[in-house]
């Protein structure tokens, strides 16, 4: 099991299995072994925001994502990777202009406003 999936069983087990050792697989659905209900898994999305400071969208609550550990582990993986590829391709952007710009920050390269 990798860190990730360490920490969200850990989760689930104090948050919604209330510490007891209740037998579940990575695959298994929390939703029918019945161990988040849906107020559950919006307490999921905010400790998953939190912990792995990442933004859950709307679109991104669905089962495919959230009904299990190993489904939740591809999901943060998969988030992780995209936040990466932006933030290189931020880093290749101001590396072309040849300014050492903040990440996030767009450059100007028009003509000055007039006052």
């Amino acid at each position: 099991m990798n860190d990730t999936a360490s920490i969200l069983r850990t989760f689930i087990r104090e948050n919604f299995l209330y510490g007891l050792e209740t037998a579940f697989s990575d695959d298994d659905s929390f939703l029918e072994l019945g161990l988040i209900d849906s107020t559950g898994v919006l307490e999921l999305v905010a400790y998953i925001e939190k912990q792995f400071r990442m933004r859950v969208s709307d679109d991104d609550l669905v089962p495919e994502n959230l009904d299990s550990i190993n489904n939740l582990v591809r999901f943060i993986e998969s988030n992780r990777n995209a936040a990466r590829d932006a933030s290189s391709v931020e880093t290749a952007g101001t590396a072309l202009i040849g300014v050492n710009l903040p990440a996030g920050a767009i450059p100007f390269l028009g003509v000055s406003p007039m006052a």
